[in-house]
């Protein structure tokens, strides 16, 4: 058997807290949430606001059925859950899908494994599964980007506040789509989808700001963009007329926020770099193959929650020696 003896060693001090990385993620995604509101009206900002509410309030009542301290509910990672959560949705979903996902997402997806740091799976990415195998027709209702008038011509309104009649259209990857979408619009995100599908650029940003933020390692991004570009490329070389170009993979769909965002869960991912690449790859991979061959146009959710499964795998053989400790192997 192995033991570790660890040594008095050096520690590194950072100003950076969970709760400072969960609220800088947080304010990475508001650009992209804002543009998604300017896209598809006043239904999105109800889908954020419910989803966001319901995470910090089912995790404040669960703190208190645990006689934990409830103040923990506003450390950043409910509102993060929620905000990731709704910004995998369809942005007209109904106020009780959207809040029904979200306390799943707290309660099934994080707090019934022991709180922040202890789930094996994305709490969000679960609750969208969820949500997606229960309520297919909901979760399938996309909106046609219908930016808002700001001369108060016309401002869409959100049902539930007052009637509100969305228009919807096939998504990029559905492949009911009549007429190919540019990859322009789908970078600046003017094709119907969730709201993570708003704008790759702005989320593109965002993701480089927690890489220059050093938030997230380069690792998992780099790697699940090429496990999901490589495979595309070889496949669209091949046959362009059955499979979509890499770029098309890339920016279509939850892609970019699956890369930034979703991949690059601090619990749920390897701790090792090498981990973490072949994360990175396995996820890429899995959503094109999820997305070529399967029965769902889209495949992040799936993909990830498939390799947070493994995730524990790959740290038990890929994780990396404890700084200051030497292994001694023991007879048993």
């Amino acid at each position: 058997m192995i033991d570790f003896e660890p040594k008095a060693g050096p520690f590194a001090h950072t100003s950076n807290s969970s709760s400072r990385i969960m609220y800088t993620v947080v304010l990475t995604l508001l650009p992209a949430a804002l543009m998604g509101i300017y896209q598809f009206g006043l239904a999105s900002l109800q889908t954020l606001l419910v989803c966001c509410v319901m995470a910090v309030v089912t995790e404040y009542i669960c703190l208190k059925l645990m006689n934990r301290a409830a103040n923990a509910c506003l450390d950043g990672s409910a509102l993060l859950t929620g905000l990731l959560l709704a910004m995998s949705l369809p942005a007209t979903v109904p106020v009780w899908l959207a809040g029904f996902g979200s306390a799943f997402a707290i309660i099934v997806g994080k707090q019934i494994y022991g709180g922040l740091g202890q789930n094996l799976f994305n709490p969000a990415m679960l609750a969208r599964v969820m949500l997606l195998i229960c309520f297919p027709v909901e979760m399938t209702n996309w909106a046609v980007p219908t930016p808002i008038d700001f001369s108060g011509n016309q401002v869409a309104v959100p049902q539930g506040w007052l009637q509100f009649d969305g228009v919807t259209a096939a998504t990029p990857l559905s492949g009911l789509n009549p007429e190919p979408v540019s990859l322009l619009s789908q970078f600046l995100g003017n094709a119907a989808g969730s709201l993570g599908e708003t704008s790759a650029l702005l989320i593109l940003l965002g993701g480089l700001v927690l890489l220059y933020r050093r938030i997230i390692h380069w690792a998992i991004p780099l790697s699940f963009i090429a496990g999901l570009c490589v495979p595309a490329a070889i496949a669209y070389l091949f046959a362009p007329e059955s499979f979509s170009s890499p770029l098309a993979q890339l920016l279509s769909g939850g892609a970019m926020l699956g890369a930034f965002y979703i991949a690059t869960d601090l619990v749920t991912s390897p701790t090792s770099v090498r981990g973490q690449l072949i994360y990175g790859g396995a996820c890429g991979a899995l959503i094109w193959l999820i997305r070529s061959f399967g029965n769902y146009p889209e495949g992040v959710a799936f993909a990830v929650l498939i390799v947070n499964a493994a995730s524990p795998l790959i740290d038990h053989y890929l994780r990396p020696s404890i700084f200051g400790s030497k292994s001694v192997m023991e007879k048993s």
